[in-house]
């Protein structure tokens, strides 16, 4: 099994100046596959993005990077970002690059000229369902992902986050049986219910789902991310451990 560490595991660090280029090594010495850098937490990426993939390549880790846009505008446009978008995932030296779907409902265009010239052979393009109800819910992603297959299009894929299907009320092993075709990467979070406010839980045997029934219905082979605040480096480890014990178990 592959093991990422999203760097919001780590948010008490970056929220106190911890830059993702530092927490690169941080990783590696919690023994995992790879890091999961996301847009949002670089202040100057310019500086450390070069960073990321230097670190990372001393130190034999997968990088992939969260961006927290939409593939597709509201007026049904291919985000014309995406080139930006992967110029930077190629100075990091990333594996696979995670998009929201955003509006492919008011797509009219040709996929395959749309995607057109965006390096997939070097970088996965995958989306995710988030927790919003344009593109967190079930049947608009496999829309997507199915028409992108028809093209031709086998480099875009899916990451399954288990903890977004509750704030768009969906089904969390109903979605993972239809879309675990196109699953590519899974993120591994569970979520409190607590008297009707949904709060990431920071443990995966907390929440209202069963972690481990839920992955049995999801590809085996597919890297998974922690993908939740956790308070210390041995809280971190317990975590790691739990999933590696149901992975190779």
């Amino acid at each position: 099994m592959t093991l990422i560490l999203n760097t919001w595991i780590f948010e008490t660090a970056v929220k106190t100046g911890t830059g993702q280029a530092e927490l690169v090594d941080r990783v590696a010495s919690l023994g995992a596959d790879g890091i999961e850098v996301r847009r949002e937490y670089f202040k100057d990426p310019a500086m450390e993005m070069p960073e990321v993939g230097r670190r990372a390549k001393k130190q034999g880790l997968i990088v992939n990077y969260s961006v927290p846009d939409d593939v597709f505008l509201a007026s049904g446009e291919r985000n014309p970002k995406l080139e930006q978008y992967f110029q930077e995932a190629m100075v990091m030296g990333v594996s696979k690059i995670k998009f929201n779907t955003g509006h492919f409902d008011h797509f009219r265009g040709d996929l395959r000229d749309a995607f057109e010239g965006l390096p997939l052979e070097t970088i996965e393009l995958n989306v995710e369902n988030d927790q919003t109800a344009v593109s967190g819910n079930a049947a608009p992603i496999k829309r997507f992902l199915s028409s992108a297959n028809q093209a031709g299009l086998t480099q875009l894929g899916y990451v399954y986050d288990l903890g977004n299907w509750a704030f768009t009320h969906n089904d969390a092993r109903q979605s993972a049986r239809e879309l675990a075709p196109y699953t590519r990467y899974i993120h591994l979070k569970n979520t409190i219910d607590d008297h009707g406010t949904l709060v990431t839980s920071a443990d995966l045997n907390t929440g209202i789902y069963n972690w481990q029934e839920i992955l049995d219905n999801l590809p085996a082979r597919v890297p998974i991310a922690l993908e939740f605040p956790m308070s210390s480096d041995s809280q971190i480890k317990a975590q790691m451990n739990l999933l590696r014990a149901r992975m190779e178990g």
